[in-house]
């Protein structure tokens, strides 16, 4: 999510300091690099937030991606800090392909 705050926010700078028509392209060019996972790391971090409501979400991290039938699943890897305790949690977020609905959403903590 911070990596897609920045290049949104680069690609604003350059637009407001130079509007110059030569930087739409470039601008396009930012924004088609919006990974195809990220509206399900937003998901992920929206959700993991309402698991862990005193936690702070420090990292993230797009694990990748599998296809299981009609399924996909996007698996992330945030990383907490609650208090004085870090720790990672592993997110997993299934949908159906072609619907984008989601099935289930998986976490499993880790030390590492």
């Amino acid at each position: 999510m911070l990596k897609i705050l920045i290049v949104l926010g680069t690609a604003l700078i350059l637009i407001t300091f130079n509007p110059a028509p030569t930087h739409f392209s470039t601008v396009a060019h930012v924004i088609q690099k919006i990974p195809s996972y990220a509206k399900w790391g937003q998901i992920a971090m929206k959700e993991t937030q309402s698991t862990y409501p005193n936690a702070n979400i420090i990292d993230y991290k797009h694990v990748g991606s599998e296809i299981v039938g009609e399924s996909t699943i996007e698996t992330f890897k945030l990383w907490l800090k609650e208090a004085n305790k870090e720790f990672g949690v592993f997110v997993r977020i299934e949908y159906i392909t072609k619907t984008e609905k989601v099935v289930d959403i998986k976490y499993e903590e880790t030390s590492r």
